[in-house]
């Protein structure tokens, strides 16, 4: 029971960003997975500080998989 109430938790989810549902572009499905990604700047990459460039927060749609980039904060609703 534990371990299916996690896989919930962990597993894909529904968000809203500034407030509004996000849906998938591609096939409007509405669960998303999310990670980070980050936004290397040639410069910083010049530098060899790719660490200290900032991070994106992406969504990925576990139905077809296309990702969706934000540049603020995105919000799990459940």
């Amino acid at each position: 029971m534990f371990a299916k109430n996690l896989k919930e938790v962990k597993g894909p989810g529904e968000y809203n960003a500034n407030g509004i549902t996000v849906l998938c572009v591609h096939c409007h499905y509405n669960k998303f997975e999310k990670s980070y990604a980050q936004l290397n700047t040639a410069f910083m990459s010049f530098l060899n500080l790719d660490f200290a460039n900032r991070s994106a927060n992406i969504l990925i749609c576990d139905r077809c998989g296309y990702i969706h980039w934000f540049n603020k904060e995105v919000k799990r609703v459940y």
